[in-house]
């Protein structure tokens, strides 16, 4: 089987997908394999077979899944994952305060360069392509938040993040539990664009969907349409009346595969005049763009960036390391709402990371794990053009163990666009959530 196999949350030839999250550099952050449920049972049956899946119309494709998912009528999440440790103070730099240019002397973003967003904070300048959704309102940004039990470990605070259950014994992931708290969710309710692995905030018993790319989403083998039609339609029948562990998954993925056929032979060209940078992220981004508009049923979307555990060679504000990531973030999400256009009303994207950078630079040009962090939040819904959360200050006497105080909660985040746009209730996917809010998305 290739890495083109269909997989919802499995891969099909061994039963079993390793979980895993490519590391950023550190021992820890190179997570071990998990175990995801079988996809098939004992039987592997689709990593049996060549195929490739018979095309339904465009339009079949989505009736077909837009009923499928009447129950839920929020917003499509859109969960994009800075992994390795962001930098907060990189992209949303407090340019106003000397203790940040003290402790930061080659690596600080100057008050010159930065793109104003208010008299304290400016965007990098990598992150430009980001000013004119800020400055439309479809663009927040809370700082100094982070999570209630930090360790600065990559593996245990992702972990912890994903499960975001934090002094419970449950084991799930969160998006798992949203995905699962109205109706039965459809093939695609929960998917994970770019990666044929799941991330652990989708632990759980409802059936997700991962996928390198929609086009490169298909059965491997199959030499002519002939007998992709007798082996999807001998796979249908093998699964009617199998138990649900079994039958379920494997008829959700025949359903997507058709889907994907689908919009592949439709092809795909951005809207507006979006253009997405090259890369894994404007990739993931455009897909997540085109099966929104195609109205399949999505209910939370995972996409992962990487690279970011910059202890060394960080760079300068005009070009290294950090410079090059951030022209891509910037573009990326740029593009992505050009792109929906006016669907993205009924879209709502938030970034996280495990943990923020310590304050001060260190002798290599760059920064060690720290804390408090920062997170944009784009979409129709969000009351943008502001910076959300109580600032601590970069101060000496301000720190925590020379971090960033995370003075929000990121599940205060999560739990108001959970409310708010999801129209769910949020104490039901994030136990103990806070009771704080910040305003910062209008209710649907």
């Amino acid at each position: 089987m290739t890495d083109t196999t269909t997989d919802t949350t499995t891969d099909a030839a061994t039963d079993l997908t390793a979980v895993g999250h490519t590391g950023c550099g550190c021992p820890e952050g190179v997570a071990a394999g998990v175990s995801r449920r079988g996809l098939l049972g004992g039987a592997g049956v689709l990593g049996a077979v060549a195929g490739a899946v018979t095309a339904a119309s465009p339009a079949e494709a989505t009736t077909r899944f837009t009923f499928a998912d009447a129950g839920y009528t929020g917003d499509t999440l859109v969960v994009l994952s800075f992994r390795g440790g962001f930098d907060g103070l990189s992209a949303v730099a407090p340019v106003d305060e000397p203790a940040y240019h003290a402790a930061r002397p080659n690596i600080a973003v100057p008050q010159s360069r930065g793109i104003a967003l208010t008299s304290k904070f400016a965007l990098h300048p990598a992150l430009a392509p980001l000013q004119p959704l800020y400055a439309s309102g479809k663009l927040a940004v809370v700082h100094a938040m982070g999570q209630p039990n930090p360790t600065r470990s990559h593996f245990t605070d992702m972990d912890e993040m994903e499960r975001a259950a934090p002094g419970s014994s449950l084991r799930t992931g969160w998006l798992d539990r949203m995905v699962g708290a109205t109706t039965t969710p459809g093939a695609f309710a929960g998917t994970s664009l770019g990666s044929t692995t799941s991330p652990r905030s989708f632990l759980g018993p409802a059936t997700e969907l991962s996928l390198r790319s929609v086009d490169q989403f298909s059965l491997s083998g199959p030499w002519d349409a002939t007998e992709t039609t007798r082996w999807t339609t001998a796979l249908r029948a093998l699964h009617v009346g199998a138990a649900e562990p079994v039958g379920v998954p494997a008829r959700s993925t025949l359903d997507a595969l058709a889907t994907t056929t689908a919009l592949k032979a439709a092809g795909y060209t951005p809207a507006n005049g979006a253009s997405y940078p090259s890369g894994g992220l404007g990739e993931a981004l455009r897909d997540t763009a085109r099966l929104v508009k195609a109205g399949v049923g999505l209910r939370a979307v995972t996409v992962d960036s990487g690279n970011w555990d910059m202890h060394a060679g960080l760079g300068r504000v005009d070009s290294g390391w950090m410079a090059r990531q951030l022209t891509e973030v910037g573009l990326a999400l740029a593009a992505f709402m050009t792109d929906l256009g006016s669907a993205a009303d009924r879209v709502t994207l938030v970034t996280l990371s495990e943990f923020g950078r310590r304050v001060a630079e260190n002798g290599s040009g760059g920064t060690d794990h720290g804390h408090g962090n920062v997170s944009f939040v784009l979409g129709g819904g969000v009351v943008g053009g502001a910076v959300y959360g109580a600032w601590p200050g970069v101060g000496p006497d301000q720190l925590q163990a020379g971090d960033l105080k995370a003075t929000t909660d990121y599940r205060v985040v999560l739990g108001e666009i959970l409310e708010r746009r999801c129209g769910l209730a949020a104490s039901t996917v994030l136990p103990g959530l806070p009771t704080q809010r910040l305003g910062l998305v209008r209710a649907r």
